[in-house]
């Protein structure tokens, strides 16, 4: 006997499945090439389900992208003013890493909306992201007035990390080609984060190489 409870457990889980079958799909063929019907199948739902649930391919396509956004965001919402700057920079180099490690096609689909000027994507960036960049900028500024840092732009120093980052994810296809590897080799990880960290880190630490006299 079913019951409110484990109703509503089921069509959550339909809902996560039509979520990731639409990511695998339009990462591979965009908005306008992945089919509904397609990404239902992927699902193992009807399709008469999947509207049930996202009133339009547009709906499905935004409210993926609205939950890659939040997963790429939630390590930068743990920046406290309290921190070891050297301590929440490396964390969120290797956190970022990892999301770029198991989701590179995620990455892929969020950069290609980027590239198309964000068109479905504006009002949330101008929203939720600007309020949390905004909010994250204080917090390095906290960090330079203490003395933990240099005096550094916090945007661009946010700028560089998701560049650093998200680029084994957007361009894994140029890394392996060039180097041989992929960040899921735990080797080649752990020398990426480690490089980073170095190169960001000399960048904008009182002493490093990054400091001007």
């Amino acid at each position: 006997m079913t019951t409110p409870t484990t109703r509503a457990a089921a069509s959550e889980a339909r809902r996560e499945r039509i979520l990731e079958a639409a990511l695998s799909l339009f990462s591979r063929f965009g908005l306008r090439g992945a089919r509904l019907d397609r990404i239902a199948e992927t699902a193992g739902v009807s399709k008469s389900n999947l509207l049930y649930h996202f009133a339009s391919k547009q709906a499905l396509y935004i409210a993926v992208l609205q939950a890659l956004l939040e997963s790429w965001l939630e390590p930068m919402r743990a920046f406290r003013e309290d921190q070891d700057p050297a301590e929440a920079i490396s964390g969120y180099i290797r956190t970022k890493l990892e999301l770029s490690r198991d989701c590179a096609e995620a990455s892929r689909l969020f950069c290609l909306e980027m590239v198309q000027g964000a068109p479905l994507l504006k009002q949330t960036l101008d929203r939720e992201l600007r309020a949390l960049v905004e909010e994250k900028t204080e917090v390095i500024r906290s960090w330079v007035a203490r003395g933990a840092l240099i005096e550094v732009d916090p945007h661009h120093l946010i700028y560089l990390l998701w560049g650093a980052t998200q680029h084994y994810a957007d361009f894994a296809v140029q890394v392996e080609a060039l180097s041989g590897r992929t960040l899921a080799d735990p080797a080649f990880l752990e020398e990426t984060a480690a490089s980073i960290e170095h190169i960001v880190l000399r960048g904008v630490l009182p002493g490093g190489a990054g400091e001007r006299g």
